[in-house]
C-alpha cells in the first residue's frame, strides 16, 4: 500500500486495522502494534487452546473485510502466530519470540490462517536462514543452470517454444528445484538477481535455437517492483541479440495484485517492445477473468490442478472446456500445463487447446539436449492467414 499508494494512506491503514484489532479482541485483551505491519495481541483468562483459535478466526475475518481510504477500496489480509504461557514459556519475551516464529510459519504455509507454536519450528528456522545464506553465495558464484521443458503446438504436434526452469546446483545438498528455495529467494530478496540472471541467461541460449522457437521466462512480483523490467528486458534481448518477438513472459496474479494502472502501463510497454505475455496458473486466483479485460495478455496457462483431472470429473473438464473457447472469442491462445497421459493430450487437442507442455512430452531438460528434442519433434512454423478478395 505504501508503495502504490502512499505512505499517508499506509498510516490511516495502521489506524484503522488497530481500531479493528482492538474492537475485535474485545476490553479484557491487551493489543500493541509491535512494528511495520505487526500487530500483538496478549490474550488473558483462557482455559483452552480453543479461546486462542476463535480469536485468531475473528481477526483473520474481521480484517479480510475491505477498508475505505480517501476513495480507495484496500483489500489486505491477515495472519497470526499463537504462543502459549506457561506451556511455551514463562518469559515474556520468549514467548513474544515463539508466537512471532509461529507467524512466520502460518505465512510460510499459505497466508490468511494461523498456527501455534512447536518446538520443531525453531530447528525449521535455522535452516531456512542457513538456506538463504547459501543462496547469497549461489548468486555470487554462478551456481544456476537453467532446465527447459518444451511447448507443444497441438496443430501441428511440432515444438513451438521452451520454458526456462531454473536449477541451484547446491554444493552439499546437489540439485534443487525451484520449489526448495524460490520461497527463501522472495522473501530474502534474492529473487530479483536471480531473475535478472534467469531472463539474461535464457535469452542468450534462446538466440543459438531454430528461429520459429520462442523462449518463455517467469516473473515475480518483486521484479515488477523495482521498476526497472523494460530496461532489464531490453538489455537482455540486445545482448542475446535475440528478436522481441521469440521472448514469452509468464505472470500470475500476485504481480497483478500491485497498481493496476502502472502494472498495465509496464506490460503495454513491453507488449510494443514485440514482447508476449501470458497469465501463468489461470484460474487459480480471484481475479483472473477481470484481468483478461485489463491487460494485455497473448496467452493463458491452464493450471494442472484442472488438467490433471480433465479425463476422470466432469467438472475438470467442463473449467478447461470453458476456458478454451473463452480464449478463442478473446483471440488469445492457451496452454495446458502437466500433460502426464496421452489421453489428456488428445482430449485438450480434441478441445481446441493451442499449446501443451508436461512430462507426457517430455521432461525438463538442459541446454544441450534441445537440438535432439527439437529433432524428435521438428518445429512449428506459423502459416500465415491468406485473405482472398474476387
Amino acid at each position: 500500500v505504501n508503495d502504490t499508494l502512499g505512505h499517508p494512506i499506509g498510516d490511516e491503514l495502521l489506524k484503522q486495522a488497530a481500531v479493528r484489532l482492538r474492537d475485535i479482541a474485545g476490553k479484557d485483551e491487551f493489543v500493541s502494534r509491535l512494528a511495520g505491519d505487526e500487530f500483538a495481541v496478549i490474550q488473558r483468562r483462557i482455559k483452552q487452546p480453543r479461546q486462542a483459535e476463535l480469536l485468531a478466526d475473528r481477526i483473520i475475518a474481521g480484517l479480510s473485510n475491505p477498508f475505505e481510504i480517501d476513495g480507495h477500496t484496500i483489500a489486505i489480509g491477515a495472519s497470526v502466530g499463537i504462543a502459549l504461557a506457561p506451556k511455551d514459556s514463562r518469559d515474556g519475551a520468549e514467548l513474544l519470540k515463539k508466537s512471532d516464529l509461529a507467524l512466520y510459519w502460518a505465512k510460510n504455509v499459505g497466508r490468511g490462517g494461523f498456527c501455534f507454536y512447536k518446538p520443531r519450528m525453531d530447528k525449521h528456522l535455522n535452516e531456512r536462514r542457513a538456506l538463504g545464506n547459501d543462496l547469497r553465495a549461489a548468486v555470487q558464484n554462478g551456481q544456476f543452470e537453467l532446465y527447459y521443458q518444451p511447448l507443444l503446438n497441438l496443430s501441428s504436434r511440432r515444438i513451438c517454444g521452451m520454458e526456462a526452469l531454473v536449477r541451484w546446483h547446491h554444493p552439499r545438498r546437489g540439485m534443487l528445484q525451484p520449489s526448495d528455495f524460490i520461497p527463501v529467494a522472495e522473501e530474502s530478496g534474492l529473487i530479483v538477481p536471480i531473475g535478472e540472471w534467469v531472463l539474461r541467461q535464457a535469452c542468450i541460449e534462446a538466440a543459438n535455437w531454430p528461429k520459429p522457437i520462442s523462449v518463455a521466462v517467469n516473473l515475480s512480483a518483486a521484479q515488477f517492483k523495482r521498476g526497472d523490467l523494460l530496461a532489464m528486458t531490453t538489455a537482455a534481448l540486445k545482448a542475446a541479440g535475440l528478436e522481441s518477438g521469440r521472448l514469452e513472459l509468464e505472470i500470475t496474479e500476485s504481480v497483478l495484485l500491485n497498481d493496476e494502472i502502472w502494472v498495465r502501463n509496464v506490460l503495454c510497454k513491453l507488449r510494443d517492445l514485440g514482447v508476449r505475455l501470458a497469465m501463468d496458473d489461470f484460474g487459480t486466483g480471484y481475479s483472473s477473468l477481470s484481468y483478461l479485460r485489463s491487460f494485455p495478455f497473448s496467452k493463458i496457462k491452464i493450471d494442472r490442478s484442472f488438467v490433471s483431472d480433465i479425463t476422470v470429473t466432469r467438472d475438470a473438464l467442463a473449467i478447461v472446456q470453458a476456458t478454451i473457447q473463452l480464449s478463442e472469442k478473446l483471440g488469445i491462445g492457451t496452454t495446458a500445463e502437466g500433460i502426464e497421459t496421452a489421453g489428456q493430450l488428445h482430449l485438450l487437442a480434441a478441445e481446441g487447446c493451442t499449446e501443451a507442455q508436461g512430462f507426457h512430452i517430455s521432461r525438463p531438460v538442459r541446454a544441450q539436449e534441445i537440438p535432439a528434442l527439437i529433432s524428435r519433434y521438428g518445429c512449428h512454423v506459423e502459416r500465415p492467414a491468406l485473405r482472398v478478395a474476387s
